[in-house]
């Protein structure tokens, strides 16, 4: 963070939080909008979507997602969350895309197609989330439906099907919760934004969270649609500025005690993410882009990884990142990143010695961890495989 950020704050609390316009006129660091105190409201879970039934019609059997749901035996059935788009079946016709999130996806039932041996038919409970920034809601000429589920197929499409029953119909609305920024000291963009006689075309914002050093930890993008502003309850020449339509794509109250904790700086104790849930796991996960980095290129030697609260993917991960650089660093948000690391950069690369203790934790709670595309091998598994075929001697203890 520039210096001049925190020049001219004479006050008894001290600045927790940024307003920047990020990328604007070539500006790298982005363009300061208002330093704040603090900020009520951030942290929210959103409530579930409400669930539906769609039918996926004409699913080709020898996509990864029939294997899984109809071939295998047993039956995949909870597919969580996923998506789907629909795309032109020949891009160069041109036409809108669309896009949908499936949440906490389970499959129902499913049957050969009629008349089409070949292909199947799957109905699945889910809730859906259409893109607001889909566009035209007319579908393109001879539509192609493609479907993502992680747990089957990572980031590569799982599947496609035909047509889906009971995707276009109407869905309410979402209350919305405002965003209050306490204790805000607003710059010249802000100032402009606020004397508007009505809401006019959002300002996409971020919002940062500082720690004590004033170095940015996490960053949410803010809609300023509909903003209020009023004096601040801190006083001085403080405001208060209401946000009544920030969204809905928060971070979760899982994040605030993560946040706290970050906020002191880059952790330094080995397994303080330890005591978190599976999305408090992948808050600090999303944290640790901002920790430390080891020397370049740096090979050689033996490494400890500590097993003994490796019991989900994200732990995974922030074991793997604290055993080669530390408390608070980062060797990859997932597999293939994990690789991209053991081939160099600002990180240990083989060869060197991994001594994975207590292994059979993460083996036995990872065993239905199942990567479809990964010859249905478990995440630790494939985790060990991949460290083995970069180089890495791994001893598991």
């Amino acid at each position: 963070m520039r210096s001049e950020e925190h020049a001219g704050w004479e006050r008894d609390f001290p600045v927790r939080y940024l307003l920047v316009r990020e990328d604007t006129d070539g500006e790298e660091e982005g363009v300061l909008w208002g330093r704040c105190a603090e900020v009520e409201g951030l942290f929210m879970d959103p409530p579930p979507l409400p669930r539906e039934v769609l039918t996926l019609r004409g699913c080709p059997r020898e996509s990864l997602l029939v294997q899984a749901v109809a071939d295998s035996a047993p039956p995949v059935r909870l597919l969580g969350d996923g998506m789907l788009s629909i795309e032109p079946a020949d891009p160069s016709n041109g036409g809108p895309s669309h896009f949908w999130d499936l949440e906490d996806t389970t499959v129902l039932a499913q049957w050969p197609t009629p008349g089409d041996p070949g292909r199947v038919d799957i109905v699945v409970g889910t809730g859906v989330r259409e893109d607001d920034h889909s566009g035209s809601k007319r579908l393109p000429p001879s539509p192609r439906f493609d479907l993502w589920f992680p747990s089957i197929r990572g980031d590569s499409p799982s599947g496609g099907c035909r047509s889906i029953d009971g995707l276009f119909t109407p869905r309410p609305q979402r209350p919305t919760q405002p965003v209050h920024l306490i204790g805000c000291e607003p710059a010249a963009p802000l100032l402009a934004l606020l004397s508007r006689p009505l809401p006019q075309e959002g300002d996409p914002i971020t919002l940062w969270r500082l720690d004590r050093h004033g170095r940015k930890t996490a960053g949410y993008r803010l809609d300023l649609d509909t903003v209020e502003a009023r004096p601040s309850v801190l006083g001085g020449a403080l405001i208060d500025v209401t946000i009544t339509d920030p969204g809905d794509d928060r971070p979760t109250l899982a994040a605030r005690t993560v946040w706290e904790i970050w906020s002191d700086g880059v952790p330094t104790r080995p397994n303080q993410w330890a005591q978190f849930d599976a999305e408090g796991r992948s808050e600090w996960l999303d944290l640790t882009r901002v920790g430390p980095y080891g020397p370049e290129g740096l090979s050689g030697g033996t490494y400890h990884l500590d097993g003994q609260h490796v019991t989900d993917r994200n732990g995974l991960l922030l074991a793997l990142g604290e055993a080669l650089l530390g408390p608070g660093a980062n060797y990859g948000r997932c597999l293939d990143s994990v690789a991209d690391h053991l081939c160099g950069g600002p990180c240990v690369v083989p060869p060197f010695t991994l001594v994975w203790q207590h292994a059979d934790i993460a083996r036995h709670a990872l065993a239905g961890h199942v990567l479809h595309h990964r010859s249905g091998r478990s995440y630790f598994e494939v985790t060990v495989d991949l460290l083995r075929e970069k180089g890495v001697t791994v001893v598991l203890r």
